[in-house]
């Protein structure tokens, strides 16, 4: 395997993938959704970046930890109202990560890392966490959302008051990482200040605790939280260089522990 090539587990034998445990013990598993990103951004847009910032990972520590098979399709029930997306209950999301986990685990990996590109499996991805932590204390599981690990490259991006889904810091990132998906003529802003918003739907921005959920029609007609209009493909290969940055760091030290 080339040095500047991710190490997919895909891409290996039986032999091979039993011989990378002892040198690759970790694997990083891109967890993503299938969901409605606006009308400019496609549906997968979780998931390819979720999985692009993984093999990037993967390049940088080549031989040292195995990318592994991703989780194409996250929970997403607040998205529903939107034409294409698809949910999991997080019941079901969890039991995958676990079955993912328990099928390498046989094979001798130990130490997990899970990538999310979308906000809604973070709660079943700690429930995850702390399951294992009983069912199986020899295991070490590590998880990440990917744009909160640059929250201070996108805050120099003179993001809108109300930003985030399908906005400035996931449309940046897609022009890096995916340019050839974003049909940059249908770029739009969506809700992007507070007073605009439904009252039900300020209050929930307003005040990040205590959380409320609701459904992304109610906070913006188009799906949209902020103005992708506003940035480029530079500010894109800003973020992700700060999250693949972070990430290599955690990983190299958890590589010499």
């Amino acid at each position: 395997m080339s040095a500047e090539r991710p190490l997919f587990l895909a891409d290996l034998t039986t032999e091979e993938a039993a011989e990378a445990v002892g040198r690759a013990p970790v694997v990083i598993i891109p967890a993503g959704a299938y969901e409605q990103h606006g009308p400019a951004l496609p549906i997968a847009t979780d998931t390819v970046r979720a999985e692009r910032i993984a093999a990037l990972v993967g390049a940088r520590l080549a031989g040292r930890v195995v990318v592994g098979p991703s989780l194409p399709v996250g929970v997403s029930p607040h998205h529903m109202a939107f034409a294409g997306t698809v949910t999991l209950t997080t019941a079901t999301f969890a039991a995958v990560v676990r079955e993912y986990v328990a099928s390498l685990r046989r094979h001798g990996w130990r130490r997990f890392l899970v990538i999310t590109g979308h906000g809604g499996n973070n709660a079943a991805l700690t429930t995850v966490a702390q399951d294992l932590l009983v069912a199986d204390p020899e295991v070490r599981f590590a998880w990440t959302p990917v744009t909160a690990l640059a929250a201070s490259v996108i805050a120099g991006l003179g993001v809108s008051e109300v930003h985030g889904h399908s906005g400035e810091a996931e449309t940046a990132q897609m022009l890096a990482l995916a340019p050839e998906s974003v049909r940059r003529d249908r770029l739009t802003a969506g809700a992007v200040r507070l007073d605009a918003l439904k009252p039900e739907a300020r209050l929930a921005r307003t005040f990040p605790q205590p959380s409320l959920t609701l459904p992304y029609d109610e906070l913006s007609a188009n799906g949209v939280l902020g103005d992708p209009t506003t940035v480029t493909a530079d500010d894109g290969r800003a973020i992700v260089d700060a999250v693949v940055e972070r990430l290599c760091a955690f990983v190299e030290e958890w590589l010499d522990l």
